[in-house]
């Protein structure tokens, strides 16, 4: 049975930062005129790492104006907070202020205790500043002695520091800051985040649990320690001459992801409560799917992981009356994760030849970690929000692609001429096969 109006969850407010700018419109232009985020780093030092270069949102300053226009007290108040705010948390803040505004919050117009916030956050690490002064209390000619940590290093580390990097902090910030009482909830699930905060928030409106939540996630893997734990975990792409050539999504000549940064975020209503307020409405999400495939269950797990989301969200579109209950679907494009790593990207491809069948008969396949790399808990909602921006017009062409690698084999786009339709669904995976689908059309 389609779902009533009560029941349907619509996209009012969009808020970004990312590599390639702090609005909708700066990401989906720089994504159609082919620019690129990735760069040198000038926010780590690289003596140690393996690599140079990756995705910085670089407009990101962390000042009160990237927040958007706010009330003076709400300055201050962010402000203030800044203090017991890391990167990662002030980026995830910053998206869902710019989404509060541009979605046209009046606290006149909500239910406090019907509106909340689900946020998606990666594990944070602490920076190894915070504990430079206490390391060096009890060190001497070189060495590190133990048993002077309780008495000598501890009390030089700062007794906030842990708030600092609590991945529960931007969903309490944002709620804070907004006096938002609804549900509250916190999803860590590394680049699966953004789909999973998305399902929750629709599960919690469409039951009726509330109105309105403020739906985001924010990553980074720009990062003193996470840079160079990614680097001895993860299959990263080689510096290149021109570090803007570095991620190539399912090109024949990948070989690894790039880490990148930024966050991303919606407010999201049920179709009543948007209707009734008048508010603009950019979306609606008409099903979201997830799975988790890890290496148990055999040969490619990552395939089947992707390959179930895939059915998954379909069947729910049917059941929700956005999709026809039998026959072809029309999906308008997909944004794939397309992580530029050789064997993810080749389970992608395979899962979506499976579900959809051959190139020829498939959607558009496209993805923006060409020019943006891994956002980590970020990528979803930063993706979603230039998939959603190019509905209705010319769909973006994936970066870097100049030989489609044989063992892929999707409908990529190429070129600048394709049609992004007007409906999408969008696919994320972690390392360790959690796997989300989300699904938006155009306003129905």
């Amino acid at each position: 049975m389609p779902a009533t109006s009560a029941q349907r969850v619509v996209i009012t407010g969009i808020g970004v930062i990312s590599p390639l700018g702090n609005t909708p419109e700066e990401l989906l232009s720089g994504l159609r005129e082919g620019k690129s985020g990735i760069a040198p780093f000038t926010q780590i030092p690289t003596d140690v790492l393996p690599i140079s270069n990756g995705a910085e949102a670089s407009a990101f300053t962390g000042h009160i104006s990237d927040y958007g226009p706010l009330e003076k007290s709400l300055q201050r108040t962010i402000r203030k907070g800044s203090k017991v705010m890391c990167r990662e948390i002030e980026m995830g803040v910053a998206a869902a202020q710019l989404a509060l505004h541009n979605g046209g919050h009046n606290p006149d117009d909500f239910d406090r205790d019907r509106t909340g916030v689900v946020y998606g956050c990666d594990y944070i690490m602490s920076l190894p500043e915070e504990y430079a002064e206490g390391i060096a209390a009890c060190t001497t000619d070189g060495e590190f002695d133990f048993t002077k940590w309780g008495d000598l290093g501890l009390p030089k580390v700062n007794p906030l520091w842990l708030l600092k990097y609590l991945p529960n902090m931007p969903a309490s910030h944002i709620a804070i800051y907004n006096d938002l009482r609804g549900p509250n909830n916190s999803i860590t699930l590394r680049e699966a985040s953004a789909g999973a905060a998305i399902s929750e928030a629709v599960s919690t409106i469409s039951r009726g649990h509330a109105d309105a939540l403020v739906v985001g996630s924010t990553g980074s893997r720009v990062h003193t320690l996470r840079t160079l734990h990614a680097s001895m975990q993860e299959k990263l792409a080689s510096d290149t001459e021109d570090p803007s050539r570095m991620s190539r999504p399912f090109d024949a000549s990948r070989d690894g992801s790039v880490v990148g940064e930024g966050a991303g975020a919606f407010l999201c209503e049920s179709l009543e409560h948007a209707e009734k307020r008048g508010a603009t409405i950019y979306g609606e999400i008409v099903a979201c799917s997830s799975s988790a495939v890890g290496p148990a269950a055999g040969d490619q797990p990552m395939r089947k992981g992707f390959a179930n989301v895939l059915r998954g969200v379909i069947r729910k579109g049917r059941e929700n009356g956005f999709a026809p209950a039998e026959g072809k679907i029309n999906v308008g494009h997909i944004h794939a994760h397309g992580l530029s790593d050789v064997d993810t990207d080749t389970c992608e491809a395979g899962a979506i030849a499976d579900v959809f069948g051959f190139a020829e008969s498939q959607p558009p396949v496209t993805t923006a970690k060409g020019h943006l790399g891994n956002i980590g808990a970020g990528s979803g909602m930063v993706e979603m929000i230039a998939s959603l921006q190019s509905l209705g017009d010319k769909l973006f062409p994936i970066r870097n692609l100049e030989q489609l690698d044989e063992n892929c084999p999707i409908a990529a786009v190429t070129t600048d001429d394709q049609s992004a339709g007007d409906n999408f669904i969008n696919l994320n995976i972690t390392p360790q096969g959690q796997t989300t689908a989300v699904w938006i059309t155009k306003p129905r």
